[in-house]
């Protein structure tokens, strides 16, 4: 890792000196940050795992014993819900051996148990089991203490039905990193989350680097080209840019968000009490590093962006009803057609990404430049991402 430019602060600086300056001058960040195995690996421990990362929705857990097993920056976890409704997450491996507990999502009966040696975990962690332990005759062993090997947990909390965890465990509280966001969308924190599993969910994989999924949902800029759909009835000229890279979030708004779902019909039913600055009016922003959020009169959607390899990332998209009417057989027509609008959006912006993620293997291609009217956005997840992979670069040297 010697010739690599992360291996020493200094060349972090160096490499990272265009990405941190004013937008007029900045660049974006260096090759190598979307096609290096090497950067993949150095920015899962000092970037991933430092911050609060979204790794998927609560609605993947929906019934008390659910739960899911999942990777998340080289870490096998397991989402779970308990029997007190709470969302909680491991580490999916067995204090025994280190044996993988879950290899698929199930229905569990109110115990993990590990397929190796059969110790057995409640919905809390909290190891119940220990079979044969002290021979086959006898299931404790003298010494051994149960409470403490219980599965590990991961820092981990809930907001709008999005699930975080701090891998590192220690981040800011959770309630410092959400606040910003929280605050902005104060209208809608007491809202309801309805979500109809047979129709409101998609995913798709994607040939690109999670960082350029995460940058072009922030800006609007090539919305007239690549979604001339949207831009029909929600133009470039009707969105505002949200850039607050000191809070860790950026995206945009638009005031003239209304879509005609299906033809001759009704919309769906709006937040009951929503101030009327609402009606008309939607807002999306990335929470970085992971979590995307669209939020509307009628409904929001929740964007989990998972890093698979440099040049693949999968995309899960939930969309919630702020009114149970919704969930209805009357609305069924409008939920499918808003689900599908949804997804035809994130698939326009697939060519564009893993176009993007090609051009990245060329050395002609130096970071390239922003639009200093449209792409604030983008340049605040740049320097919110540089920041970060600077200071972990000085933490190291002075370590």
């Amino acid at each position: 890792m010697a010739d690599c430019w992360w291996s020493s602060y200094a060349d972090v600086t160096a490499a990272l000196d265009r990405v941190m300056r004013p937008i007029e001058e900045a660049s974006g960040l260096p090759n190598e940050a979307y096609v290096s195995d090497e950067f993949a690996e150095w920015e899962q421990d000092v970037l991933l795992a430092r911050s609060w990362a979204c790794i998927g929705t609560g609605r993947r857990v929906p019934e008390a014993g659910d739960a899911m097993p999942l990777e998340f920056a080289g870490l096998p976890l397991i989402m779970v819900r308990g029997r007190d409704d709470e969302v909680r997450v491991f580490h999916n491996v067995c204090s025994h051996r280190g044996m993988l507990l879950m290899e698929k999502p199930a229905r569990t009966r109110g115990t993990i148990r590990c397929p190796y040696h059969s110790w057995t975990y409640d919905l809390d962690g909290s190891l119940r089991a220990t079979p044969m332990i002290g021979g086959t005759d006898s299931n404790t062993c003298p010494g051994f203490d149960k409470a403490k090997h219980g599965l590990k947990p991961v820092r981990s909390a809930t907001w709008f039905d999005a699930v975080f965890v701090n891998l590192s465990g220690d981040a800011e509280p959770f309630e410092s990193f959400i606040a910003p966001v929280a605050k902005r969308w104060k209208d809608f924190e007491s809202a309801p989350l309805h979500h109809e599993a047979i129709d409101s969910s998609f995913t798709l994989d994607v040939a690109c680097n999670w960082k350029l999924a995460v940058e072009n949902f922030c800006e609007a800029y090539h919305l007239p080209w690549i979604h001339p759909g949207l831009n029909s009835y929600s133009r470039l000229e009707d969105h505002y840019q949200i850039a607050e890279e000191v809070d860790g979030y950026a995206g945009q708004g638009s005031t003239a968000y209304r879509p005609q779902l299906v033809e001759n019909g009704n919309g769906l039913p709006v937040m009951p009490g929503l101030p009327a600055r609402w009606h008309g009016t939607a807002e999306y922003v990335a929470l970085f590093p992971t979590a995307l959020f669209g939020v509307h009169a009628d409904h929001c959607f929740v964007g989990t962006i998972m890093p698979m390899s440099p040049g693949r990332t999968v995309e899960h998209v939930d969309l919630y009803y702020f009114d149970d009417e919704a969930l209805g057989d009357g609305c069924a027509e409008l939920r499918q057609a808003n689900t599908a609008l949804w997804k035809g959006i994130f698939l326009e912006d697939r060519f564009v990404v893993e176009g993007m993620q090609r051009g990245r293997a060329s050395p002609a291609f130096r970071g390239g430049v922003l639009s200093p009217a449209l792409e604030h956005t983008t340049h605040s997840f740049y320097r919110w991402a540089g920041k970060r992979f600077i200071e972990a670069a000085k933490a190291t040297h002075n370590a």
